[in-house]
């Protein structure tokens, strides 16, 4: 079966209950820091607002088009429709308008006809990049910069997914399945460096500065056999875990689960503690809802990873469709 060969919804009226746990985990404030816990300003500059994606180099993307030898592409990214699952209260919606429709016109000589499409969407559904915008903490975002500087309800005036640039470099791929021996892996099961380390000896790579990483945890199945499930709860990086990679200078971090950290969390009083360390703190991206089937069934470990998001000025998120080449 391949991940979303259907797709379906979370609405409100059906999954009342567990929409509204998640809403009231997406609301929670956390509390400030205390001086002991400041993580500003971020070690690329007082003034930086890409992240981690200073990272990148023409060196590393020599390195990466080194890895090519088959020519095979792998599309990371899902198909995404009104029914794809999401958190709520996202959703997606297009409609379909043939110009001229109402009076059967035409244009020009030859009865040219056309379609154009109006979509009105949420960003963050089905396969996505998170920004620097997204998450922060105590209204504090990356680089401990107040949401009050930057938000609006027209746009990001910083931090928008339109400013990051081209994301082509080498991505690995941990097979968290083999490494954990269980697949898909049960919901909440995290994984930190001890598991990271181990899952890459066994592939035989060595994560670096610039990389993009990405885990197969066999969860994407249950978007077909368990919409709600799918996105209620899910292995994942854990806290720990995130941290190391922050400091082992990666670009993105991704998974083929709906919010790449375990649901429910290690630490229950929390709320989304690995996207507040990754984007918050560390200026990693988040890749979310990623198709590693295939990848991993392959046995791939590392690849030629190309990522060129929408320019969307403002966004705050993007929906993607990363490519993997080997």
């Amino acid at each position: 079966m391949k991940p979303f060969s259907k797709v379906f919804s979370i609405r409100p009226d059906v999954h009342g209950t567990m929409n509204g746990a998640l809403l009231a985990a997406l609301l929670v404030i956390a509390p400030a820091s205390s001086a002991e816990e400041r993580w500003y300003p971020s070690k690329y500059g007082a003034e930086d607002t890409l992240g981690a994606v200073n990272n990148l180099s023409e060196d590393g993307v020599r390195q990466a088009a080194a890895l090519v030898k088959l020519g095979k592409t792998y599309p990371l990214g899902v198909p995404t429709g009104p029914e794809t699952p999401a958190y709520p209260p996202r959703w997606s919606h297009i409609t379909v308008l043939q110009l001229g429709a109402s009076d059967g016109a035409t244009l020009g000589s030859n009865q040219a006809t056309s379609y154009d499409d109006l979509l009105t969407t949420y960003m963050g559904v089905g396969s996505q990049i998170d920004g620097l915008g997204h998450m922060g903490i105590n209204h504090l975002y990356y680089n401990g910069t107040p949401a009050a500087e930057f938000a609006g309800a027209a746009g990001l005036r910083k931090f928008s997914t339109h400013e990051i640039p081209p994301i082509v470099t080498r991505g690995v791929l941990l097979d968290m399945t083999i490494e954990l021996g269980q697949n898909p892996l049960p919901a909440g099961t995290a994984f930190n460096r001890q598991e990271i380390e181990s899952a890459a000896r066994r592939a035989g790579v060595k994560i670096r500065k610039g990389d993009v990483v990405l885990f197969h945890t066999g969860w994407l199945t249950k978007a077909d056999s368990d919409p709600a499930g799918f996105i209620a709860r899910q292995p994942g990086l854990g806290v720990e875990g995130a941290r190391y990679l922050a400091d082992l200078g990666v670009v993105a971090i991704g998974a083929d689960t709906a919010a790449l950290e375990a649901i429910p969390h290690e630490d229950p009083a929390t709320a989304f503690p690995v996207h507040t360390e990754l984007l918050a703190k560390n200026g990693v991206y988040i890749l979310e809802v990623m198709n590693t089937t295939e990848l991993a069934a392959d046995g791939a470990t590392e690849f030629l990873f190309v990522l060129g998001q929408p320019r969307f000025v403002g966004s705050v998120q993007a929906i993607i469709n990363p490519v993997a080449i080997r």
